[in-house]
């Protein structure tokens, strides 16, 4: 898993941080909520740690802003406060569970292997943004009444891309979703992979297209 520690105490963070290190996962780890906001836009995580109380900007902020953008990362919130009004705060800003501190380290990890296993488990059998319809039994995209077949990586970017359709995905996101982390793809071998979808959409007549944003990846777009 690949995970996202927001928490203005350090200490707890960095101890966090190597806590799920240890188990062999990736953690990267911020201090404020607005440096957490524009880390979890990235779109390479399983899981985002979020404490409530943040400089910049709180928990319930940062989560309201990630789903108000359509980025549906699993949240963790973690807070001190044990009241029942924060919890249904955190919940109804979006997060998708909610731990109270102090807690038990088994617990936090048992929580987000929950949470990841359920993100991974969510099947949906189309995904559709605009006039493109990907069906995720078939790796058929639809648009209208043409069709046409992906192949095995290019339905995986298309269903990564339909998934987040408001976020920009960047090219190691992408690589270590579609290939694996150890894997030794080049950044060429996404930009080939997006012209052939580029290609495929056009061939659909689509009014669909897969933009760059210099420098940090790519999102879909609805053209005029």
């Amino acid at each position: 898993m690949k995970l996202l520690i927001v928490d203005d105490e350090v200490k707890l963070a960095d101890a966090l941080a190597e806590l799920f290190r240890h188990k062999k996962h990736v953690v990267d780890v911020v201090y404020d909520g607005e440096a957490g906001f524009h880390c979890a836009q990235k779109g390479d995580y399983d899981v985002v740690i979020l404490d409530v109380m943040l400089p910049k900007m709180n928990g319930f902020e940062v989560v309201r802003l990630l789903r108000d953008n359509q980025i549906n990362v699993p949240v963790l919130m973690l807070t001190a406060k044990d009241d029942v009004s924060s919890r249904v705060q955190g919940l109804d800003c979006g997060a998708d569970d909610y731990l109270t501190k102090p807690f038990a380290a088994e617990e936090l990890m048992a929580r987000v292997r929950a949470l990841a296993r359920r993100q991974t488990e969510m099947i949906f059998d189309k995904l559709t943004f605009a006039d493109i319809t990907l069906n995720t039994s078939n790796y058929m995209l639809y648009c209208g009444q043409k069709s046409v077949s992906l192949g095995a990586k290019e339905y995986k970017i298309m269903h990564l891309l339909l998934s987040n359709p408001a976020q920009v995905i960047g090219k190691d996101a992408i690589i270590s979703k579609v290939w694996g982390v150890d894997c030794d793809i080049t950044e060429n071998n996404v930009e080939a992979y997006m012209s052939f979808l580029r290609k495929k959409l056009q061939f659909l007549c689509s009014k669909v297209t897969i933009s760059t944003k210099r420098m940090l990846g790519y999102y879909l777009e609805e053209q005029a």
